[in-house]
């Protein structure tokens, strides 16, 4: 009994020290935070600004860094964010993701202040 001790409870160990550090964090910046890059955007147009999108977070580039803003209604986009979900406000059907709220409107999505 003593040898099967020696032997489970450094691997009950080893198991949960592993476990604990295996958790990651996503961390986005807050509305306003300027950052240097930005990871694979998707360049929209809308009134002649260029917005990016990246992960689901919208930004405007301002001369080499890129500022996170809110997005104004009536972007269309053609896919829909990563990690997005189905919402459903007063009975109408919207896609959620980081904030932003998407609705279908043909084979594009429009974003909505809802």
């Amino acid at each position: 009994m003593k040898n099967v001790m020696k032997i489970v409870v450094p691997v009950v160990l080893f198991g949960f020290l592993m476990t604990s550090c295996a958790t990651a964090v996503q961390v986005r910046p807050v509305r306003g935070v300027v950052v240097t890059k930005v990871h694979h955007p998707k360049i929209i147009v809308h009134k002649n600004v260029n917005y990016y999108r990246s992960a689901g977070v919208w930004y405007v580039k301002k001369n080499r860094a890129y500022k996170r803003v809110s997005v104004p209604a009536g972007v269309r986009v053609a896919t829909l964010p990563r990690g997005y979900k189905t919402v459903k406000v007063r009975g109408v059907k919207y896609y959620r993701c980081k904030g932003v709220y998407y609705k279908r409107s043909g084979r594009k999505y429009v974003v909505v202040h809802v």
